[in-house]
């Protein structure tokens, strides 16, 4: 019966956001999109009435991921103008819309209907200004996250001359689902919503004041390894929607195994009261009420549903790492970095409870359940143990964390950036940041985007 009616409720849940042209239109400016209208908020976070901000949120990007289009890659939204001015729908923009089902999930608290994305502009700000525009991937693992964690008034407020956009992207189970009876094009359905995001930006920011060939993305953590894999998406192969990328502190480690896959599957099917084969466990959970889907994935180890690698013409061909290496991706400006001390926010132990090797191999292997013998002990020889001459480590401790930052966020921004400087004449920056300011960071990021210079830093869970 639930499949039955999505298509009704569905249209139920979008007229009821939306108003006729002739009926009653809330107060606040307003965009034209050709096949909607919007409306948005121009009160500032402190009660000013018309501020220099203007806000649209809660703007759909694509279909709502509901029923049969439950682990499917976004769909596009019908975007065709309607032939009379007058039957352009009215969307109430003025608030944000509900972030995506996080992990641990409770029911009541996100959505899966939260395809949707917000965008800031200058309140003077007129189509086609040619603003340059950032869009920011919020972080968070892969399993939680939200865009109202990283309201982007500020940016626009304190520098005129940006519009900036954020998006939710699913996430956990709803984004990273993976069943080998699957289409090889729906993996990843998270990477996927974050690129159906960046098409709408190419397609519409221009209403804004932006300038969609002057797109920067900018993410932390999981956001930071989300754009590298937008940068290396499709093997570098297809156009990319935006001009230049910024990864702070990349949260990027070993992707799950097919082993590791099959089984969170299996778990989650049965948790559910699915069946564990592949083709009736899939329809099956694409059928189970939100709340049963919640309690099955919160049985799941996070990080068990995150990106893999989706083969052949898919928006991962290959490990991230791999794509680097062979020069497969977008040869575009890039800037990467990370803290000097990224990796204490995620050790498993403490100075106290980290003191011999063997705890050393264990809190390693607790975090990346999949890796061998013969990796373990070539990661002991890179990094010797505190009573072996030369080493620069005090403690197990110090070795642990140093161990888990290189692996999960040191790495990869480096790895990109040279690569990206000997295949192209482009501008590529890294950095190390020791102590900071977050006001500073705002303002330089802002200043890289208006004065097309390539400068900046950051800090883990401190950058915006």
């Amino acid at each position: 019966m639930r499949v039955k009616n999505f298509a009704a409720v569905s249209s139920l849940i979008f007229f009821n956001i939306c108003w006729a042209s002739n009926k009653f239109v809330p107060p606040g400016p307003q965009i034209n999109l050709g096949y909607i209208s919007l409306v948005g908020n121009a009160t500032s976070p402190t009660g000013e009435v018309n501020g220099p901000v203007q806000f649209f949120g809660s703007i759909p990007y694509a279909q709502s991921p509901l029923g049969p289009l439950r682990f499917k890659a976004p769909q596009p939204l019908n975007e065709v103008s309607p032939s009379q001015s007058s039957q352009v729908r009215v969307l109430d923009a003025r608030n944000w819309g509900p972030p995506c089902i996080q992990q641990p999930a409770l029911v009541g608290v996100g959505s899966e209907d939260c395809l949707l994305l917000n965008v800031w502009k200058p309140s003077g700000a007129k189509e086609n200004d040619n603003l340059p525009v950032m869009v920011y991937i919020y972080g968070g693992g892969f399993v939680d996250g939200t865009p109202q964690a990283y309201p982007m008034y500020d940016w626009v407020a304190e520098n005129q001359e940006i519009v900036a956009v954020s998006m939710g992207y699913r996430l956990n189970v709803f984004g990273f689902f993976k069943n080998s009876a699957m289409n090889s094009t729906d993996l990843n359905a998270g990477l996927l919503d974050q690129r159906a995001a960046l098409e709408w930006v190419q397609r519409h920011i221009s209403k804004f004041g932006g300038d969609p060939t002057k797109v920067t993305i900018v993410g932390e953590s999981a956001g930071g390894a989300s754009t590298v894999m937008q940068v290396v998406a499709y093997g570098g192969q297809k156009p990319v929607p935006f001009a230049r990328a910024i990864s702070e502190s990349i949260g990027y480690g070993p992707m799950p195994t097919e082993e590791q896959s099959a089984a969170a599957f299996k778990l989650a099917a049965s948790v559910a009261g699915c069946p564990t084969s592949d083709e009736e466990g899939l329809e099956c959970l694409r059928q189970v009420s939100l709340g049963t889907l919640i309690a099955a994935s919160n049985q799941v180890a996070p990080g068990q549903f995150s990106p893999i690698v989706s083969g052949p013409g898919t928006i991962l061909p290959d490990s991230p790492t791999a794509l680097i290496r062979a020069g497969k991706f977008a040869l575009i400006d890039y800037i990467g970095g990370h803290c000097s001390n990224d990796g204490r926010t995620f050790t498993d132990g403490t100075p106290t409870t980290l003191l011999t090797q063997d705890q050393l191999i264990a809190a390693v292997l607790a975090r990346w359940p999949s890796l061998t013998n013969e990796t373990i002990d070539k990661i002991l020889q890179l990094y010797p143990a505190p009573d072996v001459p030369g080493s620069p480590f005090d403690s197990e401790y110090d070795r642990t964390w140093v161990i888990e930052q290189d692996t999960e966020f040191g790495c990869m921004d480096w790895f990109l950036a040279n690569r990206t400087a000997e295949l192209a004449e482009t501008a590529t920056f890294t950095f190390r940041v020791f102590v900071i300011k977050v006001a500073y960071i705002t303002l330089t990021l802002v200043s890289l985007l208006v004065e097309e210079r390539t400068q900046g830093t950051a800090s883990h869970r401190l950058t915006m």
